[in-house]
């Protein structure tokens, strides 16, 4: 498996300061492969209008690119309708759309809202801005010492006052897996609503929404191999269809009068403005290649490859790893820092052999501060990547403090 798909991804046969390129940092964003990048430029040569607007068949086929990946989406997360799938820029503005369209209005005064520490900020901030202006509090679940949302904090955190949970199903710094199925089943016996971010996750494992029970989830295309700018609010029909608008404008209404207006049903209600189909076509292409492959088949490598990368690593002086080393509580991403180095210039000095990782707070502030860090370095995978790559990060590394003058030890 390790070789076979890289000819497909163009960007993976660049070379970066004499140094094969070796991409680490596939949690921000994938590479795409040449059917993705076709995919989009061929609605850009062949199909490009508006969706939904239009009589004439240019338009007609626009629609057919955008409604046909709608069912290809409800199909590959296990949703129940293509009523159910909505989309979005990418996953911040579906937490947007659901902190305005349901926070602000079945949200009230003392009622809590309890994500855990470990939430990316697009699943943190949405939710301060909501407990801010209704009155609601705000609530964390802490980690256990492997970086897991353990059952005490579930327990004790989600209560009868909880009207909704908004959580991680994979922890976008430590790439730890929640038990978001628990999670979700003490939400509803609370009687509150459950949200999960599954942007980490449904790109690297099977995902069905209406297995977890899940209310509402979230994810990102550019995080699947799609290109940016396409992202996905799934959502309960009986929760959405109570739920106004969140941008209001042109293809999201029914009927306009001079002083009112009455708007679409669902999905459509939620989808104002001119919708990115070239997106949408990638999306589907995205996904066609994933289940190709196999969703199986792809959380598997990426675990075996996190494995062998806390392996490598551990043996190298003066590195820490975070979260647990049990690969089968962690999904394809490792977070480190070296020691008296800052993140920063560990990716830096990395980039000069051709490796790319992230280095930063990695939009979860909180969790940097809870973990009593400033900030990590962070190596995440995809099926794309080998164990060549994690040998030249570890080759790499061990050179790291050399740069600043540590020496050898």
């Amino acid at each position: 498996m390790n070789n076979r798909y890289i000819a497909d991804f163009p960007a993976l046969k660049e070379e970066v300061n004499g140094h094969r390129l070796v991409y680490l940092d596939s949690a921000a964003t994938t590479q795409k492969p040449v059917s993705v990048i076709e995919a989009g430029e061929a609605y850009y040569r062949t199909s490009n209008a508006n969706p939904h607007r239009g009589a004439y068949a240019l338009s007609m086929k626009a629609t057919e690119i955008y409604e046909n990946t709608r069912t290809v989406v409800k199909n590959f997360i296990g949703a129940g309708s293509d009523k159910e799938i909505i989309f979005t820029k990418n996953a911040t503005e579906a937490f947007n759309l659901l902190a305005y369209s349901y926070g602000m209005n079945f949200i009230g005064e003392g009622d809590e809202i309890v994500i855990s520490i470990a939430e990316h900020h697009s699943n943190l901030v949405p939710w301060q801005q909501v407990a801010k202006a209704k009155g609601a509090v705000l609530k964390y679940m802490y980690l256990d010492a492997e970086g897991i949302v353990p059952k005490e904090e579930i327990e004790g955190k989600i209560t009868n006052q909880t009207k909704l949970v908004s959580v991680t199903q994979v922890s976008n710094v430590l790439g730890t897996i929640n038990p978001v199925r628990e999670i979700i089943q003490r939400a509803h016996r609370m009687g509150a609503v459950a949200v999960v971010d599954a942007a980490q996750s449904v790109p690297h494992q099977r995902m069905n929404v209406a297995d977890l029970d899940a209310d509402f989830a979230v994810f990102s295309g550019h995080k699947m191999l799609a290109p940016m700018g396409i992202g996905v609010l799934y959502g309960k029909e009986e929760l959405l269809e109570k739920m106004p608008p969140f941008l209001y404008g042109g293809d999201m209404i029914e009927y306009v009068s001079e002083q009112d207006a009455s708007f679409a049903e669902i999905p459509y209600k939620f989808e104002g403005g001119t919708q990115n189909v070239g997106g949408a076509a990638g999306l589907t292409a995205a996904i066609r290649y994933l289940d190709a492959i196999g969703m199986d088949e792809i959380e598997q490598a990426e675990k075996a490859l996190v494995g062998y990368a806390i392996e490598k690593l551990s043996r190298i002086p003066h590195i820490t790893i975070y979260g647990t080393r049990d690969i089968s509580k962690k999904a394809g991403i490792l977070s480190f820092n070296v020691e008296d180095v800052h993140p920063h210039d560990v990716a830096t000095i990395l980039d000069a052999y051709g490796v790319a990782i992230r280095a930063g707070h990695h939009c979860a502030e909180p969790l940097m501060r809870y973990m009593a860090v400033n900030a990590t370095c962070r190596a995440s995978f995809y099926f794309y990547n080998t164990k060549e790559d994690v040998d030249q990060l570890a080759e790499a590394l061990a050179n790291t403090r050399r740069w600043l003058g540590y020496g050898s030890e």
